[in-house]
């Protein structure tokens, strides 16, 4: 197995020195950081995550911070969702769009006030988009990557874990908000967020310095409680449908074909880039679209291509992320497929790189 090289243009996280005293297995880059993906094994994190609670490495989800008096205007430029009764303390979801309606990214929106927001971003160059932008509107805000690494604490015993160290008080944010709470004095975001199906926080840690102090309160505080480090893992991301970006979609996808047109308020989103062409997109619908498929067949490795989706020998689609799902006893997948055979229940065959096999469209993911 080759092996990557350390550089400077791959960077360390404050939380580095933890991941790596934890066992870590593997990794992949993300955002030019490295981003952990295996610790005992795939199968095991999974039924771990399912039934104890980790703490997760996700610096990689780099902060694009928009901070002066455009900041709402520019943060308005960016995405088709409307935030127009958005106020600091939520934290939304936001497809961010070019000027075709393609993804360019899928990052939640921090707003810390009017003036001052952070993009969370998936695996991209959005902050040199995000520049463009401001430049050439000449907007009054700066934009920068702050020295913010996120910090996920996920599972059913997250609310115990996290209320051990921040106070009861963490128990009261509600899904996708956040408190300003302390850590040895320091003030940190900490919203109910991440990305699993299994419930938690994550903990906008501003200054590297800090980063081991409140890696290790976590994990002296969660002994008890069974807390191991983790990542965010393949099989529970797949069961809950949790697109990634770069995989399951990219530029070349409208966020209605990414089945994220509730996000897109198109008719009220004024300013938007890609407005003009995401209203021709809702008008006329999507002719592919995101879809859960169940894979029959012994277990599969991982999709690291996209596989052909077959009806009578002739493609209509793909699978894009799979993975055999110990609790539900299938290869769950997601798939990009056309309207003609997106029903559930419309069998299909996938052509993996070993043979092909049997697929079944789903009503709905799993969990």
């Amino acid at each position: 197995m080759a092996l990557i090289s350390p550089s400077r243009r791959l960077r360390r996280t404050p939380f580095s020195d933890g991941v790596e005293a934890a066992g870590v297995k593997a990794y992949t880059v993300y955002n030019r950081m490295l981003l952990p993906t295996v610790f005992r094994s795939v199968q095991e994190d999974y039924h771990h995550l399912k039934e104890a609670v980790q703490i997760w490495d996700v610096s990689c989800e780099r902060q694009v911070e928009l901070r002066g008096p455009d900041a709402s205007r520019l943060m308005q430029l960016l995405t088709p969702r409307d935030l127009r009764t958005m106020l600091p303390g939520q934290c939304y979801y936001v497809p961010i769009v070019d000027e075709t309606g393609g993804m360019l990214n899928d990052p939640v929106a921090v707003k810390l006030a009017d003036d001052h927001w952070w993009i969370s971003i998936a695996d991209s160059d959005l902050l040199l988009w995000v520049k463009g932008i401001a430049y050439g509107y000449r907007l009054d805000v700066l934009v920068d990557e702050p020295d913010v690494s996120p910090l996920a604490v996920q599972g059913p015993k997250a609310d115990e874990l996290m209320a051990r160290v921040f106070g009861d008080t963490v128990r009261d944010i509600r899904f996708f908000r956040f408190k300003q709470l302390s850590f040895q004095g320091r003030m940190m975001v900490v919203a109910r967020s991440g990305y699993s199906k299994q419930g938690g926080y994550e903990i906008y840690v501003e200054g590297s310095d800090i980063g081991m102090d409140l890696w290790n309160a976590l994990m002296e505080a969660g002994r008890d409680l069974d807390v191991h480090a983790g990542c965010p893992n393949l099989i529970e991301r797949i069961e809950g449908g949790l697109l990634s970006y770069g995989n399951d979609m990219d530029d070349d996808n409208t966020p209605h074909e990414c089945g994220l047109g509730k996000f897109c308020n198109t008719q009220t989103a004024i300013g938007c880039i890609g407005r003009d062409a995401l209203l021709r997109v809702a008008k006329e619908g999507p002719v592919k679209q995101i879809r859960a498929i169940a894979i029959e067949g012994d277990p599969l490795p991982s999709c690291d291509r996209h596989w052909p989706l077959l009806a009578g020998g002739k493609v209509v689609g793909r699978v894009s992320s799979a993975a055999w799902s110990p609790d539900f006893g299938t290869n769950v997948a997601i798939g990009m497929v056309r309207m003609t055979h997106w029903d559930a229940g419309t069998e299909l065959t996938v052509q993996t790189p070993a043979s092909q096999l049997s697929a079944i469209v789903q009503e709905n993911f799993w969990i």
